[in-house]
This record gives structure tokens, sequence and C-alpha cells, in this order.
């Protein structure tokens, strides 16, 4: 046994160690598989192809279009509010036993979502400012910041959703569920105009929220919720994808007509159930995986970085292909993502991606889950027996 393999189990013995006995470890592995899911789903579909000087972005979903099974894999987004929803709900009851007013809760839960997002608005604007001034072509660095703050959007609709906690928390998620549904009707039935669709960015998500609360008041215990949300959920994104004319891919595709996330669709909307229906059917036996002191350990690390890798995965995409871009053009990196050979090359150079992903979470590690230079306050996730560097405040 290497010595790597004996601090690696050491570490993750102390992580398991210090985790209290009654969180529910099922909970963070379903959020850390959603995040890692969103970042890998984006490095795989999103291309920056190299023209002269400039870059634009591509999509491999726009030439192989029957590589959208690789978005139902990494879509995960319903996952992610399911998991908020039921851990928002949680925590907001607990705040109100304890008597902590509603203002003093939300702004806790908040400043745990937007302080990472500091350090991302200020180092991107330095970044804009010095290309502009250094004549970038200007498309070029409107894809760039476009890329780099397109992550926001979800935290601003989950930070609404978090604020509604007390308003939502008993809703029944078929009430946002007819929203989407009527708004659908309207735009792509009866010729509403489009704009009308922005209004399923709260509804379409409110739904897995939902169901997250419902997971909260016990109501999903059993088997029987989840094979139902996932037969359920399953069988509707097959007839409105096959029948209703809906887009295969659940991420969006850059020239496509309609998008089945920007905003939420009818589509992505019980796509989103089938996937809450599977995390469900899968809670039992991720608790039963992370009793595994090293899968744990993996696990914990994710959670304690959420942020910062959820805010910081495209600009580590962004970073490697510009830093490249004088010994290009690279296949899977520079180049028009239209074929095997694309594929095979980012699959490549994934491992690279990773890397820069950790220098940017080590260079503002300290920005998560506290703001810079503040000290941090102790881990719900793991406790007393890490460094003082290893602990952050969990979401």
């Amino acid at each position: 046994m290497t010595r790597l393999t004996v601090a690696i189990r050491d570490t993750a013995a102390r992580i398991d160690a210090a985790t209290p006995a009654h969180r529910d470890r099922a909970v963070d592995a379903l959020r850390a598989f959603a995040v890692l899911g969103v970042v890998l789903g984006h490095w795989l579909v999103t291309a920056l192809a190299a023209d002269g000087r400039s870059l634009r972005t591509a999509s491999p979903l726009q030439h192989m279009p029957w590589l959208a099974p690789v978005s139902w894999a990494c879509q995960t987004l319903a996952v992610f509010f399911l998991v908020g929803g039921h851990v928002a709900t949680r925590s907001y009851a607990s705040a109100r036993e304890r008597g902590t007013p509603y203002r003093r809760w939300l702004h806790a839960r908040l400043a745990r979502l937007f302080g990472p997002v500091v350090a991302v608005l200020t180092l991107w604007t330095a970044v804009t400012l010095a290309l502009l001034l250094s004549d970038a072509e200007y498309g070029t660095v409107r894809t760039l910041v476009k890329l780099a703050l397109s992550p926001m959007w979800f935290l601003l609709v989950f930070a609404a959703l978090t604020a509604a906690t007390p308003l939502v928390a008993r809703m029944h998620p078929l009430w946002p569920l007819a929203v989407v549904l009527h708004v659908d009707v309207l735009r792509f039935g009866l010729g509403a105009p489009g704009g009308l669709g922005w209004l399923n960015l709260a509804a379409g998500w409110l739904v897995p929220y939902t169901l997250g609360a419902a997971w909260t008041r016990g109501e999903l215990r059993g088997r029987r919720p989840g094979w139902v949300l996932l037969g359920g959920g399953t069988a509707a994104t097959a007839a409105l994808v096959g029948w209703a004319g809906y887009p295969a891919s659940m991420v969006g595709v850059p020239g496509a007509e309609v998008s089945n996330l920007n905003p939420p669709t009818l589509a992505a909307v019980t796509f989103g159930l089938a996937q809450c229906g599977l995390a469900l059917l899968l809670r039992d036996r991720l608790r039963h995986a992370m009793r595994r002191p090293v899968a744990w350990a993996a696990v914990a690390l994710v959670n304690l970085s959420a942020m910062t890798v959820f805010l910081w995965h495209q600009t580590a995409l962004m970073a490697t292909t510009a830093a490249l871009l004088p010994a290009g053009p690279l296949p899977g990196l520079h180049t028009v993502p239209d074929g095997l050979g694309w594929v095979a090359a980012r699959a490549a150079w994934l491992p690279v991606l990773v890397l820069a992903l950790v220098v940017c979470g080590a260079a503002f590690r300290t920005w998560e889950r506290g703001g810079g230079g503040r000290r941090r306050k102790r881990s719900r996730v793991v406790r007393a027996h890490l460094p003082m560097t290893e602990r952050t405040p969990h979401v």
C-alpha cells in the first residue's frame, strides 16, 4: 500500500469521524452529483471555436443531434432544486423552532449563495476591461463574459425560491406544473408572445423545489412516489419529444428555435420529475454507499466547495482555451465540434479542465461561504476533527 493510499484513507477516516451522526449523507450525495453533472455537461456540450482572433460558441449538439442523450445525463438542475427545497424547508422549520427571525434566517442562507459571487464579478470586470482596452474583438469579449456569468441565472432563481420558502413550503407541486403547462399551450399552441415563457423560469423550477418541501414533510416516504415520478415523468417527456415536437436535447443548442432550458419548457419539467423520481429511489442505496469513508469524503469535499465549483467551471474552460490559443487550433479545444473526433479530443481535455478548476478553487476558496479574508464558520458537513483550512459552511 503506497503512502498516498494511506494518506487518502486516513483523511477519509477523519472526515467520516467528523461528520455528525444525524446527517443524511444521501442528500449531500445527490447535491454533489447534481453539481458535477452540470459541470460535466457544460464541458462536454460547450465549445469555443477559434476563427482567427475571435472565439465563438458552438455545440456538438448542433452538428450531432443524436448526442442528445448526453444532455439527459448531465442536465441535473432538477435534482439540485429538489435537494434545495428539502434542505431549505427543513432549515426554516428548525429556525422557527429556535425562534430565529425570518430575516436572519434568509440572510444566512443567501450569504452562502452570494459570497463567492463577489470574486467572480470582480475578476471578470477586470478581465473585461483589460480585453476591451487591448482591442480584443467585441464579439469575443461578449462570448466570454456571457459564458462566465451564465451560472448567475441559477443563483437568482434559487435565491428567489429560497426567499419564498415560507410561502411555498406547503404548496403542492401540481400547481406550478399547471402553470408551466398553460404557458406552453399559450406559447406553442395559441401563438402567444414568446416572452410569456419566462414565467416558467420560476414556475418550472418551483416544481422540484416544492417536491423537496414535500420530502421534508414526509410525503414522499417509501418507493412508490419515486416510481410514480420516474415512470410518469419519463412517459410524459417521451410523448412531448416524440409527438408534440419538443427538442430532444435538455440543454440549449445554439441556433435552435426552441430551447428546453431557456426558459424551461414542459418537457424540461417532466424530465426533471423523472430525475427527481430516480433520486428518491436511490436514497437508501446512497445512504448505504456513503458509509464508506472514501466515498463520503469525496462527496463531502465536493459539497464544501460546491459554489466555487459551480461558479468557476466555465472560467476554467475559458482560461484553458485562451491560454493554449497560441498553440492552436487544438482539436477538442478550439475546433468546430462537428464529429466524433472532437468528442474524443474533448474527453481527453477533461483532466486539464479539472486541473484548471482546482487552481481556480485554490485561488478563490476563501470566498466560499464567507467572503474573502473573513473568518469562516464551522462546516455543518464535517466538524471538529478537520483542520481549520478544510472547514467551510455548507449550503
